[in-house]
């Protein structure tokens, strides 16, 4: 495990003065530099880091208190991730980005019972959505069910509504993130009437020849993707080697960077994938960036990734953290907020276009609002599209919702028995 921290330059200077440092806001980062998903792992982190050092350079901090990031390497390993929170939440972390379903799912109970929050932006357990049961854990602006039902209401777009005898497959790291949009799926197959197949890949995802081979032979009429790292690169090259109609190749938010398409070149032409937010950097706030940040070496990464899906995504995930501890102020009437305050924060968060706009980041993301029965937002999802000519990513369609009623029913099953398995009241009455 390697713990590594950008630490504030009031505080540099408190201690080189031989005084006490300034209160702080910390936000742990269990980032992964390392491994074989570094080269998404990184501009995330990069854009998570580099919107609080904006916060701090142009702001001074939030409501006057600086903001201490403390970064901590996981590897997008399960017990790496574990052994980080151990290692951070001490310092006062006010909430967890695990960047991982694996270690979301671990760190479920433990920031519970210490009465701190965590968001799990667009992963993590689907029906940690439902506030009245998971008190500390928030996953909006949308999940992993949403998604597929996004995934499924662009193909139903696609066919006139009705995609009935149609067959979908569904190709998926074989792992508790892969494995979340099945049961979706499922019950949106008995509800449409399209044949589902399952195509589990081994992480880290490079061996992919015998599913590309069956899917050359079965010819579905879509494939759906729930990949990460070099599993997306991989898949979207031997899409193209059977010459697959990248344009009925879908995935999620999660296999639709840069990262995964770039390498095939032209033939990654078309792909599509869902998207939570917008990309490029045609916003107000990335001018700033470049003054307060990037103009003065302060960036936590080269500078390269700026603009890029997963650096937008870090970014937003940032300015999501931000707004939710000025909530957390606002609310309690204090500037240096506990954990417990932040929770607080989270579960009264508003995001329109307003707040959007004033925060230099207009039509950046879809407008929602968080609440003690809700914590996952109405599930909004749009549409992008790879164009290997210009090698940039674009939305082609607007934030939809997703089949609520489907959605919203595995929710409360799931977590019904989630609070039954642990004794858990209901809150939110």
């Amino acid at each position: 495990m390697k713990l590594t921290g950008f630490t504030t330059l009031a505080v540099v200077a408190a201690l080189a003065a031989g005084s006490a440092p300034a209160a702080e806001l910390v936000f742990p980062s269990l980032s992964y530099r390392t491994g074989p998903y570094a080269p998404n792992g990184i501009p995330f982190a990069d854009g998570y880091a580099d919107y609080f050092t904006l916060v701090n350079e142009r702001d001074g901090g939030i409501g006057g208190i600086m903001v201490r990031v403390v970064e901590c390497e996981t590897a997008y390993n399960t017990e790496k991730g574990v052994e980080c929170y151990e290692a951070t939440k001490g310092e006062g972390a006010l909430v967890y980005q695990p960047l991982s379903t694996g270690i979301t799912y671990q760190l479920i109970p433990k920031v519970t019972a210490d009465d701190i929050p965590m968001h799990s932006l667009g992963y993590g357990r689907t029906s940690a959505a439902n506030g009245r049961i998971f008190s500390h854990i928030f996953n909006y602006p949308a999940n992993y069910w949403d998604g597929a039902s996004h995934a499924i209401n662009h193909i139903l777009d696609l066919n006139g509504g009705n995609i009935e005898g149609m067959s979908i497959t569904l190709l998926y790291h074989n792992s508790a993130y892969g494995k979340e949009p099945i049961r979706t799926l499922q019950e949106l197959t008995a509800k449409h009437g399209f044949e589902l197949t399952l195509l589990p890949v081994d992480h880290p995802g490079q061996e992919q020849k015998s599913h590309w081979l069956q899917i050359r032979r079965e010819k579905p009429d879509y494939v759906l993707m729930w990949g990460w790292g070099v599993m997306n690169q991989v898949a979207i090259q031997e899409a193209a080697n059977i010459r697959y109609p990248m344009e009925n190749f879908i995935g999620v938010w999660w296999s639709g960077s840069e990262n995964d398409t770039l390498p095939a070149g032209e033939a990654a032409h078309g792909y599509k994938a869902l998207a939570i937010h917008n990309t490029g950097t045609d916003y107000p706030v990335y001018d700033d960036l470049q003054t307060h940040v990037l103009d003065k070496g302060l960036a936590a990464g080269a500078g390269d990734q700026i603009g890029r899906v997963l650096y937008n995504r870090g970014f937003y995930a940032g300015m999501l953290a931000v707004e939710a501890a000025k909530t957390a102020q606002e609310i309690h009437g204090v500037a240096e907020i506990t954990p417990a305050m932040m929770r607080d924060g989270m579960e009264a968060l508003v995001i329109d276009e307003e707040k959007m706009t004033a925060l230099g980041m207009p039509n950046f993301g879809p407008s929602f609002a968080v609440s003690c029965e809700n914590h996952g937002g109405p599930g909004l999802g749009a549409v992008q599209q790879w164009d290997a000519h210009a090698q940039t990513w674009s939305l082609i369609t607007d934030f939809g919702v997703s089949d609520k009623a489907v959605v919203d029913a595995l929710i409360e099953e799931d977590s019904a028995a989630y609070a039954a398995e642990n004794n858990i009241t209901p809150r939110c009455n």
